[in-house]
């Protein structure tokens, strides 16, 4: 847990960086335009069609037809469970860009400054986290869907959220933040042995999606997180096993390095 603290920290260091601000904004901001706009001429029909489909359970349909006040109740459990659900669909689309996007020039930039130490392996690779960032949003999307259901009972749609968004930054950031500084082998034993902390680090950075203002800039910070957690677990795990880490300063520049 300490170690995820500090994670969170180094992350929100980098967030002062002039070099790093932009990076951190515009996947939440394009996103949130994309969905607004989706939102703004689909509201309408998605809800009287999520209605419709709810009016024809047979366990459902009488008791809505009986009672006027029930069926604005289960309307507007409706137009809940369809706004909360906005939030992942922003959320997936924002870190799909800042893995596929954002996070690999953002990872050049922290590994400079931060972990000069570490060599770069390239077990991984920018097309690598392209396929790795679309398995994960299909899988998330498909998980999504079938949990809908479950939505219109009060609390579920946001846990359901949570842990499907959590699940979704360690699949696609814990790729993209050891792709350069591990070698193939690193980088499946890492993700596979430290999977649990990183689902820990995945449901906290998931809970930003929530907060106003800041989750315009959740999805990158879950990614920075991820940066610093991994090449920090790679560095201990090198050395723990005997592997020389380079001698350089922090802030020494890799290209001189490699």
């Amino acid at each position: 847990m300490k170690d995820i603290l500090v994670a969170f920290g180094r992350a929100g260091r980098s967030l002062g960086r002039r070099d790093m601000f932009w990076h951190l904004l515009w996947p939440g901001l394009l996103a949130v335009v994309i969905w607004a706009g989706v939102a703004f001429y689909a509201w309408t029909p998605v809800t009287e069609w999520l209605y419709a489909a709810v009016s024809g359970w047979s366990f459902v349909g009488g008791w809505l037809s009986a009672s006027e006040t029930t069926a604005a109740i289960v309307l507007v459990l409706i137009q809940i469970a369809t706004a909360l659900l906005v939030v992942p669909l922003v959320y997936v689309t924002a870190a799909m860009l800042v893995a596929t996007v954002a996070l690999p020039l953002m990872l050049e930039r922290v590994a400079r400054t931060d972990y000069a130490d570490l060599e770069q392996r390239r077990g991984g690779s920018n097309l690598g986290s392209a396929m790795n960032s679309i398995v994960a949003g299909v899988l998330f999307l498909l998980a999504l869907v079938l949990s809908l259901p479950l939505w219109l009972i009060p609390g579920a749609g946001l846990l359901i959220s949570v842990t499907l968004t959590g699940w979704l930054n360690q699949r696609a950031f814990g790729y993209d933040a050891l792709m350069y500084h591990a070698d193939k082998g690193e980088l499946q034993r890492l993700r596979d042995a430290w999977r649990p902390q990183m689902l820990l680090l995945g449901g906290g950075t998931a809970l930003l999606a929530y907060v106003p203002v800041i989750n315009l800039v959740a999805p990158a910070f879950a990614g920075l997180a991820f940066v610093h957690y991994m090449l920090e677990t790679l560095r201990r795990h090198r050395i723990q096993h005997g592997i020389t880490v380079l001698d350089a300063e922090p802030g020494a520049d890799l290209r001189k390095l490699r």
